[in-house]
């Protein structure tokens, strides 16, 4: 196990563009509900359940709803979700994110993915790159959203890794704070000020090189 390392990815917005379709179900949602849901509004639901980001919609909008209604609300936001999943394919991975999962796959290296998606599993697919991951924990097998580290837990826990071996790459708050709690190093993909939590923070993964991702192995 020398220099082995396992480098744990977060799925929307850090390997996929999959973001702005969980944006668009939840705004025609919110619109049906009289309730206006801008992209800033969209920030506080990054890294979030599904569950708590309709109760974050429902607070924006001061609507009080009853537990049939919000899981009927929480269906149908899944299913015009998916809708906009049916045709993606590998040109939704980001850029630069290709480089780095076949570098850390030559090196030998562990991959996990720890989403809150529930849908993880069938986007890796879509795009053609679940065969590049070890290990795969999202939404359907965790019951602690993030801020809370259960979800990268159990991934370095299904790689055999202990927390300080484990990387994780993330773009939300939530999720760098679950990282850095959980004792792993985090990654903040995105915006400094925003992810200034981050051990490290990169624009995008088209900003790290192979020496940085070299240095993380050794």
């Amino acid at each position: 196990m020398t220099n082995k390392k396992a480098f744990i990815f977060d799925l929307d917005g850090v390997i996929v563009d999959t973001a702005k379709y969980h944006f668009l179900a939840w705004q025609k949602l919110a619109q049906e509900l009289g309730i206006e849901f801008t992209p800033e509004h969209n920030e506080q639901l990054k890294g979030v359940s599904r569950v708590r980001s309709l109760d974050i919609i429902l607070e924006l909008g001061n609507v009080q709803a009853s537990q049939e209604d919000k899981n009927k609300w929480l269906i149908q936001k899944n299913e015009d979700y998916l809708s906009y999943l049916v045709d993606i394919d590998e040109s939704e991975i980001l850029p630069g994110v290709l480089p780095v999962l076949h570098y850390l796959k030559d090196k030998n290296q562990l991959i996990a993915l720890g989403s809150a998606s529930k849908n993880a599993r069938p986007i890796l697919e879509k795009t053609g790159i679940l065969n590049l991951f070890d290990a795969v924990v999202d939404g359907n097998d965790v019951s602690n959203a993030k801020p809370d580290p259960e979800v990268f837990l159990q991934a370095a826990k299904k790689l055999n890794a202990t927390n300080e071996n484990s990387i994780v790459f993330e773009d939300s708050v939530a999720g760098i704070q679950a990282a850095n709690s959980a004792n792993m190093i985090s990654i903040g993909i995105g915006d400094t000020a925003t992810l200034n939590e981050a051990k490290y923070i990169f624009k995008d993964f088209t900003f790290i090189d192979v020496s940085f991702i070299e240095s993380l192995i050794n």
